[in-house]
């Protein structure tokens, strides 16, 4: 009996200790996020085929977007971050991973990666994630405009691999990263990589951020791309801010004779002017010029390639968490890649679209 009571008042004794001990460790950092869009559009062309960016390829329907949800935790020097979409907007987001047995629900893994705090000023990351290349993010609450750039549509939208953040000063940041190609959770044809990187200045005594980004490598086709981005704000007021995104892509068949081969490239800008009245109602106005010359994406079917313009004006009424979005977008073309309703081609399109956007 006095051998138990011994123990018993030692293991008291012990976990008295560890709790006491427990209370000085940091708590682990816990966030739990997501968001849920709904829209409907109507096509003033009479078709949902005039539509060539992400999305919102509908039209006289209402649609639903997609609802996340995102969970973060934080212990110590490492965390995680995983990211689920559901709905049409992330099945197009993950367009290389269509739904199968073999691959289960790794098409709604819209981002899952690790990172490990090596130093005060470098984190480490192994996963994938939204790329950093463009102006434009997948979900919906974290655009003004509805409707998505040519931009977004036609460049990269996550890359899977191992990246470096780094701290430069208080005012400068910098990333490298090894990734697999272009939109690929799995690669097994070839062991290609791309190499990513980001430099940004955004000061916080300033309301002007920028970030010039780089993306190279080759696919798995053998298509060697290298891509050079420039993402710029400037807050002007409490009123009016600006945005801007510029980028140039090239591609090279490693593949064809070396006589055969011939550069192609895409480019694009896009100029995004925020207005807020007030706290809850807000306007954008969108302008964007795309050129594809070589038809290596929008007009990859017109001899001797094209240019779009388009301009997009986007309410913002907020409610809460909840923001309604009315929209009005208008597409001219240099050549008929748009069709009225009967068939007839035309080289401009038009579309008035409205969106409910919850996130939480």
């Amino acid at each position: 009996m006095k051998r138990m009571l011994t123990t018993l008042f030692v293991m008291g004794n012990s976990f008295v200790a560890w709790s006491q001990s427990s209370d000085t460790l940091p708590a682990p950092a816990f966030k739990i996020s997501g968001s849920a869009d709904v829209y409907y559009k109507y096509n003033l062309n009479g078709n949902y085929t005039d539509n060539k960016t992400s999305f919102t390829n509908s039209h006289n329907s209402f649609e639903l977007g997609m609802v996340s949800l995102k969970v973060e935790h934080g212990f110590k020097k490492g965390s995680i971050v995983a990211d689920l979409g559901f709905g049409k907007r992330a099945g197009e987001f993950s367009y290389n991973e269509p739904p199968s047995p073999s691959n289960g629900l790794s098409m709604a893994i819209k981002q899952l990666y690790v990172s490990y705090q090596l130093t005060e000023k470098v984190k480490l990351s192994l996963g994938s994630y939204a790329t950093h290349v463009g102006y434009e993010l997948v979900d919906a609450y974290q655009n003004r405009n509805y409707s998505m750039s040519y931009m977004f549509s036609y460049g990269p939208f996550f890359n899977t691999g191992v990246k470096a953040d780094i701290t430069l000063s208080s005012s400068l940041s910098a990333m490298v990263g090894v990734f697999n190609p272009t939109d690929l959770k799995s690669v097994t044809l070839n062991s290609h990589k791309y190499i990513g990187a980001q430099l940004g200045f955004a000061p916080a005594e300033t309301p002007i951020k920028l970030y010039l980004n780089y993306l190279e490598g080759k696919d798995t086709l053998g298509v060697q791309n290298h891509q050079v981005d420039v993402v710029a704000t400037y807050q002007v007021n409490k009123v009016l801010g600006l945005g801007y995104n510029g980028t140039y892509s090239t591609y090279l068949n490693t593949r064809a004779p070396k006589e055969e081969r011939s550069s192609a490239n895409w480019w694009g800008s896009a100029l995004y002017v925020n207005c807020d009245f007030t706290q809850k109602v807000g306007l954008t106005l969108r302008g964007e010029y795309f050129s594809d010359k070589d038809g290596v994406k929008v007009f990859g079917a017109v001899p001797g390639g094209g240019n779009v313009v388009a301009g997009t004006l986007s309410l913002n009424y907020k409610a809460g968490n909840l923001t309604i979005i009315p929209e009005f977008r208008v597409d001219k073309a240099s050549v008929d890649i748009f069709n009225k309703s009967g068939g007839t081609p035309a080289d401009v399109t038009a579309n008035v679209l409205f969106a409910a956007v919850y996130h939480f």
